[in-house]
């Protein structure tokens, strides 16, 4: 080992936050050009796109509705209804999976391992970048939102819509949705770490999908994880299970399926 690799690793076993700082800052770096952020960038900006180019070709009520006092509201769940139910879930799979692909893709796992920096650091690192794809998306979608509810009207010279943005009520929804889709992020995650085979923590995500959905009107629809993004949009049209709080469901699966991928891949013999 040389005086570099050794002032390195005794700079990192000093000063953990260092050295998460610096292994989140290469795994995102990963991510630059890579499906993953193509998928963030592209599936945020895919339905407020489309809305964009209807409302502008079909203007015929944007007079009307956006003197509306819930012009944003209805604006809001149009976007969400494709993205809750079908995109975000699907996203969110292949993005969990495409993280560790990168490594598997590039044999770099034992390069990364036999690095200066300890597999709990590793595993944090890669997951975080994952909860920051999620959270970058929320924040494109969200932009994708505000411009597309007001370009069709501006466009068209009908004018800026008169209705306030609720702004305490959008971050709500937000971090409801980003709940729902955290149990969804852990345990592909996990899957992904243990099967180097792309096709199984996709295939199983999507399979796992469709259960979740075809499963809705179950009265124990709650125990499917992967639900929880259409029950949020839907909660308002469907009496999903009263009394049940979906995101302490979420939460718990989320801690649940993270813990069991932190303890299966530290105990994981072979990590290449």
């Amino acid at each position: 080992m040389t005086w570099k690799q050794s002032f390195w690793r005794s700079l990192q076993n000093h000063n953990p936050m260092f050295s998460f700082f610096n292994s989140f800052q290469s795994e995102w770096l990963k991510t630059r050009r890579s499906l993953a952020s193509w998928l963030v960038v592209c599936g945020a900006f895919f339905t407020p796109l489309i809305l964009t180019v209807v409302r502008t070709v079909h203007y015929q009520g944007l007079s009307k509705a956006i003197h509306t006092a819930k012009y944003w509201q209805m604006h809001w769940k149009n976007c969400w209804e494709s993205v809750a139910v079908f995109l975000l879930p699907l996203g969110a799979i292949l993005a969990s999976s495409l993280i560790t692909q990168i490594e598997y893709k590039n044999n770099s796992w034992k390069l990364l391992h036999t690095s200066p920096q300890q597999f709990s650091v590793i595993f944090f690192a890669k997951f975080s970048v994952i909860l920051l794809m999620m959270l970058l998306f929320l924040f494109l979608f969200n932009l994708g939102i505000y411009l597309s509810g007001i370009f069709p009207p501006l466009l068209r010279g009908i004018g800026y819509p008169d209705a306030k943005i609720d702004s305490s009520y959008f971050l709500k929804e937000n971090l409801n949705y980003l709940i729902g889709c955290m149990p969804i992020i852990s345990l592909q995650y996990l899957i992904s770490l243990q099967f180097k085979n792309f096709l199984v923590p996709v295939g199983s995500g999507i399979i796992l999908w469709i259960l979740s959905i075809g499963m809705l009107s179950w009265k124990f629809a709650y125990w499917l994880p992967y639900g929880y993004l259409a029950m949020n949009f839907l909660r308002d049209k469907r009496n999903f299970a009263p009394g049940v709080s979906f995101n302490s469901f979420s939460l718990g699966y989320f801690t649940l399926f993270l813990l069991l991928a932190y303890i299966l891949y530290i105990q994981k013999k072979d990590k290449s």
